[in-house]
């Protein structure tokens, strides 16, 4: 398949990422090479704070101005802060794309962050942390990387009440200023546009600073966990385990090996724990993998009762794709995951997301070779994963006490 995609790096260091498509839709993104990889102990959840003070105010917008020129014309606009960068985001007719391009500029390089806005945000985002401790699932999946990682990186994007608090409006523009440089930006636009209007922008409007993104040790580990809580009647579980970094191409067969596992109705998982032995209704799975971390997570909702016999099925299953694995299951695994990356392309705004993640792993290209990659994957290293697996795993579980 022929994708018409460009890729350009300017003088200041700026990435420009393009897909371009032949219908009148366009989704752009500002993403910042900075995230929760990139925060120490002391500073937990400042990258995440940031982003919600850029949609705060400019000189020439306010917050409700800043909606208001992306969605009287349709458009859609939100952000978000992820482990390993931070993106601005909106999505609308093509033709409004000048609009959406100026927006976001201005929110990235202008934001006021006014001091009583500043106080307002912090309370906002101490509701966000609660809701996400109120919410089973979002619960398990943050409680999850605190039993794969040691500190700072597995504190969560959101932070804690304590670093929170400690943070000041001055500690904010500091980090906003050393890190929100041309050289830390990826510009990614997919949709009907024109690539040299969209270069022509980024040099006419931003300037040659430097920036320095800092970098912290990443410590794995592996840990097993079960906490009780009132009120639930449902116990939320999550068996994780390290897989190969973005740069090593074994990573490719953890992404089999998820889609093994937990890749639909007809997946082995699914198939032994709620059609044949009903001891769930949700057994998902996903693979989080980029440079700096990595791992595969299954998820099940089950009963108190059932926890420890869900795990033990679990294993038995990677113990069995680890001895039994057969070239014929394997090539239909490969099969489904190449049907899903096509379909994931289907939506601009998905598809920005994905080239976005696939440039900080090192080169957006890379992601239009994932049918050839997929395609290379050996059946010993999809075998390897799954015995790995079974010594060393993290398990965290939220059960009715």
């Amino acid at each position: 398949m022929n994708f018409k995609f460009h890729r350009k790096v300017l003088k200041n260091g700026m990435t420009i990422i393009f897909e371009k498509r032949n219908i009148p839709v366009v989704s752009v993104a500002f993403a910042v090479r900075n995230g929760g990889i990139n925060e120490s102990i002391e500073e937990k959840g400042i990258s995440h704070f940031i982003e919600h003070m850029l949609y705060k105010g400019t000189p020439t917008r306010n917050a409700k101005k800043i909606a208001k020129d992306i969605e009287s014309v349709g458009g859609d606009l939100n952000g978000f802060t992820a482990d390993v960068l931070t993106a601005y985001w909106c999505k609308m007719p093509s033709k409004h794309l000048d609009l959406a391009l100026n927006v976001l500029s201005d929110m990235i390089k202008n934001s006021l962050f006014d001091k009583k806005e500043f106080e307002k945000e912090r309370k906002v985002i101490f509701e966000e942390i609660k809701m996400c401790k109120d919410n089973p699932l979002k619960h398990v999946f943050n409680e999850i990387e605190k039993t794969l990682y040691d500190k700072p990186f597995n504190m969560g994007i959101l932070g804690t009440y304590e670093t929170l608090n400690s943070i000041a409006k001055e500690d904010l523009v500091k980090k906003f200023k050393k890190i929100y440089t041309p050289n830390n930006i990826i510009l990614a636009v997919v949709g009907e546009a024109d690539f040299d209007e969209i270069i022509n922008f980024a040099e006419k409007n931003f300037g040659n600073e430097k920036g320095e993104v800092p970098v912290f040790e990443i410590k794995k580990q592996n840990k097993l966990k079960i906490e009780k809580r009132k009120g639930l009647d449902q116990a939320n579980l999550v068996f994780a385990h390290h897989v190969p970094l973005s740069a090593d191409k074994r990573h490719y067969a953890a992404y089999v090996l998820n889609c093994l596992m937990t890749g639909g109705m007809s997946s082995r998982l699914f198939t032994e724990i709620r059609e044949k032995r009903n001891l769930a209704y949700a057994v998902k799975g996903d693979s989080n993998i980029n440079n700096a971390f990595s791992y595969n997570l299954i998820y099940i909702g089950t009963t108190k009762e059932n926890v420890e016999i869900v795990k033990e099925l679990i294993l038995k299953e990677f113990e069995k794709v680890a001895k039994d694995l057969k070239d014929k299951e394997l090539n239909q695994m490969k099969k489904q995951l190449i049907g899903n990356y096509y379909i994931s392309m289907e939506d601009s705004q998905s598809q920005m997301v994905n080239l976005l993640l696939s440039e900080i792993c090192g080169n957006a290209n890379e992601f239009y070779d994932f049918e050839k990659n997929i395609n290379n994957v050996k059946l010993e290293d999809v075998r390897e994963l799954a015995k790995n697996a079974t010594q060393k795993f993290s398990f965290f579980a939220l059960i009715p006490e």
